[in-house]
């Protein structure tokens, strides 16, 4: 399964490029975060409105989904946000990195499309799924379809099975490996289920509510994670970088895509809980003087 993103690496030509795209992390102080396509770009730039001095975030985007972890391995970035553990865990093991995540931040709402089926019962035997060509989320779409009982997986794969690793296809499922980014087009082609993100399905004006079935992950094992070199893991950069991505302003951020159904925050904000009380206590205070004043009028 490692061979699949070498044969990606050199496919895009990113040893030779990331250099003249990125440009080396002169400055300590203005860390600059490589990251490719919104919610994922707007977050970064929350976080930058929101990061204690001495610090400051520069934003570089990149075009495609291997540039920010070399941008980071080669210290051309301070970090990326842009991927989940599952996929810096492979990229460490294709390229002996030492990448690590510090902060999960959202969980992407992800689940299968149809443009035959209402339900799952309507599945015919034999059907076409279209799922992602690269490992880490080929793995993601055969654990969705799993937890809905249409395949079983061998356990022994761990986080990174493939279709090969299928002990039980009831259905006779047909397995089409395509490019993520043309994953829509897929559904637009007729494939009867297309594993697919909010962020690439809302081209066609599709939310996580018209999707089939969606992931049940709760302990977020996808989440979009802040990533940066385990070197610089215990300094003060990183942890002014942590605290902006683990702060009100994304928080609220997120909440707001939450209510739209596109994704979930992977963290709680320190003090929510209790701030969380004390509202209920204000209410409650407000509901009974209220009561209070109603009472009086009547009488």
């Amino acid at each position: 399964m490692f061979k699949k993103l070498a044969t990606a690496l050199l496919a895009i030509g990113v040893f030779a490029s990331t250099t003249t795209l990125v440009g080396a992390q002169e400055d300590d102080k203005v860390l600059k975060i490589a990251s490719h396509m919104p919610p994922m770009t707007d977050i970064v730039e929350i976080a930058a409105e929101v990061i204690e001095e001495p610090y400051s975030i520069e934003l570089v985007e990149v075009s495609d989904n291997i540039q920010y972890n070399e941008a980071v391995l080669n210290d051309e970035a301070f970090g990326s946000f842009a991927q989940h553990r599952p996929f810096m865990e492979m990229f460490n093991e294709e390229r002996e990195g030492d990448l690590t995540a510090i902060q999960p931040v959202y969980n992407a709402i992800v689940g299968f499309y149809s443009p035959v089926y209402q339900s799952v019962e309507e599945i015919e035997e034999g059907a076409e799924v279209a799922i992602p060509s690269d490992p880490t989320n080929e793995a993601r779409a055969l654990f969705v379809l799993s937890q809905h009982d249409l395949l079983k997986l061998d356990e022994e794969a761990g986080l990174f099975p493939t279709v090969d690793d299928i002990t039980e296809n009831p259905k006779n499922l047909e397995f089409t490996h395509i490019d993520l980014l043309n994953l829509t087009g897929a559904y637009e082609d007729g494939v009867e289920l297309v594993f697919n993100y909010p962020t690439y399905i809302a081209s066609i004006d599709l939310t996580p509510e018209d999707a089939l079935i969606l992931e049940e992950d709760e302990e977020d094992t996808f989440a979009i994670t802040l990533v940066i070199r385990e070197a610089n893991l215990d300094s003060e950069a990183s942890k002014a970088l942590q605290k902006a991505f683990a702060s009100q302003e994304v928080y609220d951020f997120l909440d707001k895509l939450a209510a739209e159904g596109h994704l979930k925050p992977a963290f709680e904000v320190e003090g929510d809980q209790e701030n969380s009380t004390a509202s209920e206590e204000d209410s409650a205070v407000s509901e009974e003087n209220s009561n209070e004043e109603e009472t009086t009028v009547e009488e």
